[in-house]
């Protein structure tokens, strides 16, 4: 504790904020409350006697905190809310005692800080994470207009929908009852606006990728099959633009929770489901990038514009990809592995030969 005095843990709410100071020269604990906002806080740390460390438990708050404090020059830390060590005996859970166990815990470096990402990184993160909220209305919207069919036993003919050939198709439904033609015309409304919603954000992230903070590393990561655009730039951010900062490919995965969880004690030893930490959409835009590598290794004409321009060892790396992931896609399949768990095993090589790509030389 050498240099330190003073260790801070807040328990950040959004109309509300305790904490819980504690002088390591006289053991004396201090309990504070704050209303909603930044400046009150931020302003007792700068009373109290220094140096001071604090810290807080990343959640929906957001980083403004971490942020003001900094400007004013307090250590601060943002903690990892699901690595805080707790009793599993301990059946009250108040504001105050989150706040003193925050504080306890970084006195005895036991809690695990994680990046908190520049406002620009943040600022381009929120398009990307837009598009897919954006995404996943679209397809709700979809789903109920498919239900409602349903419910009158009306279902198309054909195997693919929200063609051109079915956007016809349901155009020419019609309805006796006035509220069910009220509702048709609501939900079609609704499918509309968000598919042109989704298709400008599309351009935006597009553009947005161009920027030259992003294009270098964007531009490699679309040397990879089925990474293009929208999911390079979109992971690259949810990394927060920095892969240097993971010391080996294999930590990628794991901080992306595509590691399967394990729980070992004596001879037991048991390896479960993934652990699903870190990003969920990063996660899920790299299980769907990797249901490609079950086809054979190939280079098409798509694949080929995108790698047009890049150096040779980004070409290479993006060749033994293909071919070391087909090749595990193949082999994990003829062992009878279930297919999902063989596409989480091929995305968490991908992440390692992004890593590879990014970090390149």
């Amino acid at each position: 504790m050498p240099g330190t005095m003073t260790y801070v843990g807040f328990d950040v709410h959004a109309r509300s904020t305790h904490a819980a100071a504690i002088d390591v020269m006289t053991g004396e604990l201090t309990r504070m409350r704050f209303g909603a906002g930044i400046d009150a806080p931020v302003d007792w740390l700068k009373t109290l006697s220094g140096p001071v460390r604090a810290c807080y438990e990343a959640g929906p708050t957001g980083s403004g905190l971490y942020r003001a404090a900094v400007a004013a020059g307090v250590g601060i830390e943002v903690i990892a809310p699901g690595l805080t060590p707790r009793g599993k005996g301990d059946r009250v859970k108040t504001d105050r005692k989150d706040a003193e166990l925050l504080a306890r815990c970084l006195i005895a470096g036991s809690l695990h800080p994680i990046v908190v990402p520049s406002m620009h990184v943040e600022a381009a993160r929120e398009v990307t994470r837009a598009h897919d909220a954006c995404r996943r209305d679209l397809m709700n919207a979809r789903h109920r207009v498919s239900k409602l069919l349903l419910r009158h036993g009306r279902v198309y003919p054909e195997a693919t929908t929200w063609s051109q050939k079915h956007r016809r198709w349901l155009a020419a439904q019609q309805f006796r009852e006035p509220m069910s033609e009220f509702t048709w015309a609501d939900l079609i409304a609704c499918v509309d606006g968000l598919t042109a919603r989704k298709k400008t954000l599309a351009e935006r992230i597009g553009e947005l990728a161009t920027d030259p903070a992003w294009w270098p590393t964007v531009a490699r990561l679309r040397a990879f099959r089925a990474v293009d655009t929208l999911t390079a730039l979109a992971v690259h951010l949810e990394l927060g633009g920095d892969w240097a900062r993971f010391e080996k490919a294999t930590r990628v995965g794991s901080w992306l929770g595509l590691t399967p969880s394990r729980s070992q004690s004596g001879e037991h030893d048991y390896h479960g489901s993934i652990t699903k930490t870190g990003s969920q959409l990063a996660r899920r835009l790299l299980v769907e990038a990797a249901w490609h590598y079950g086809r054979e290794p190939r280079v098409g004409a798509t694949l080929a514009n995108r790698q047009e321009g890049q150096p040779d060892h980004i070409l290479q790396i993006s060749n033994r990809c293909q071919h070391r992931l087909h090749h595990l896609y193949t082999s994990m399949r003829a062992r009878g592995k279930h297919h999902n768990v063989t596409t989480v095993a091929v995305a968490r090589e991908l992440s390692c030969f992004l890593w590879a790509a990014a970090t390149a030389p």
